[in-house]
């Protein structure tokens, strides 16, 4: 270090007009002077004429080159070599990836998933139903399958999200969180989204081909809009009869006979055929969905009494009504297990008699528990009845 220290001694030795070792470092417009304490500093002078702007050039650019190195530390790099993000742009990764989740969140709500899953479970059931061996279940029995499960999920994301468009009111007091009714969505974005998704189930739908399939749209499509619609004649969801009906129409029969005879006839090419299973299947459904026809409207009492919806909970009471469904779901339990003790296999003999005996000892020991005067409890056993309804729909292809 002491090698790049200035030496007052070579300063003061230093002839006047002589160039001085060491000055060939600084500009010109420096000058270096001794003061009396023996301290070496540095002055700048202002020079005239062409030299000035050479000097105002040197000193500029050492300014940027500073700015230049503190701007650079932003995006410099780690220990481990990985570059670091400044703030802006972290805050703006998080803001995006913040707006896709809930924007995921908000249509997941807004498309009801138990009813996507119970769609998705049921037509892959009943198709099942179809298959004779383990040969047909080929790449042409996926496909078929596969066209038919899209095009109902589309569907039902139209029949839901109508629901919901015409119960923004309802909704705001029996469902707070869906999209529409909290106002994450706009009406004018519902519309758009059930628009889209009904386009795309009948275009998928005349693109594969299948009869049976388009009906099955069709039918559900016509049912589920005159559910919700709020025009004369309509809005069936008012008139519990007709209402309890529609999702009879489309969870019992539809569902089980179209999407059968479009594996059945369309894909494998064979003459229809109504099989001891699917006559069982659409049996034990009609007692399904007449029993999630009644059962949702039992949390939702209040603000149906409010708009005037009269449901069977509105009319008979939310207890009544609670009792009822469960007595319609331990006989259809009960029918199923007759079905299977008189079936010539058996292992569907033992799955059918266990599974179902099974199920309705868990639905008779949780309704007993249930609180009705809590829409909470009463909300969670209807989700519990849906998921009874799924494993139904696991055990239906074991019938035989």
């Amino acid at each position: 270090m002491d090698a790049l220290r200035l030496r007052p001694s070579l300063l003061s030795t230093a002839r006047p007009g002589a160039a001085r070792p060491r000055d060939h470092f600084l500009p010109p417009c420096c000058s270096i002077q001794q003061n009396g304490e023996g301290r070496i500093c540095f002055s700048s002078q202002r020079t005239q004429g062409p030299a000035l702007y050479h000097h105002q050039k040197f000193f500029d650019w050492k300014s940027s080159y500073c700015r230049i190195s503190r701007r650079s530390l932003n995006t410099s790099v780690n220990a481990s070599g990985q570059q670091l993000q400044s703030e802006p742009e972290a805050h703006d990764s998080t803001t995006i990836w913040r707006a896709i989740s809930s924007s995921l969140d908000a249509f997941y709500r807004f498309s009801r998933p138990h009813t996507v899953i119970g769609t998705a479970l049921s037509i892959v059931s009943v198709s099942l139903l179809a298959v004779q061996n383990l040969s047909d279940i080929s790449p042409l029995f996926l496909t078929g399958l596969l066209e038919a499960v899209v095009a109902a999920l589309f569907m039902n994301i139209y029949i839901v999200g109508l629901n919901q468009l015409f119960d923004i009111e309802i909704d705001k007091v029996n469902k707070p969180t869906l999209p529409l009714a909290s106002g994450e969505y706009t009406p004018a974005t519902g519309v758009a989204i059930v628009s889209v998704f009904a386009a795309m189930s009948f275009g998928l739908g005349w693109a594969v081909g299948s009869q049976p399939l388009f009906w099955a749209l069709f039918i559900s499509f016509v049912l589920g809009t005159a559910y919700s619609i709020n025009l004369p004649y309509l809005r069936w969801k008012r008139f519990a009869v007709v209402a309890a009906l529609c999702i009879l129409a489309v969870r019992a029969v539809i569902v089980q006979l179209a999407f059968f005879l479009h594996i059945q006839t369309f894909v494998f090419r064979r003459p229809a055929v109504f099989s001891r299973p699917l006559i069982f299947a659409t049996g034990f459904m009609t007692f399904f969905s007449v029993v999630i026809a009644l059962f949702k409207d039992i949390p939702d009492i209040e603000g149906d009494r409010i708009f005037g919806i009269r449901s069977f909970s509105v009319r008979l009471g939310q207890k009544k009504v609670f009792w009822i469904c469960v007595g319609l779901l331990e006989m259809a339990y009960s029918i199923a297990i007759l079905m299977g003790a008189t079936s010539s296999s058996l292992w569907s003999k033992t799955a059918t008699i266990a599974g179902h005996s099974i199920l309705a000892a868990i639905l008779w020991s949780c309704a007993r528990s249930v609180d009705l005067t809590s829409k909470a409890a009463i909300t969670s056993f209807y989700m519990f009845i849906w998921k009874l309804f799924y494993a139904e729909y696991l055990l239906i292809p074991l019938v035989r």
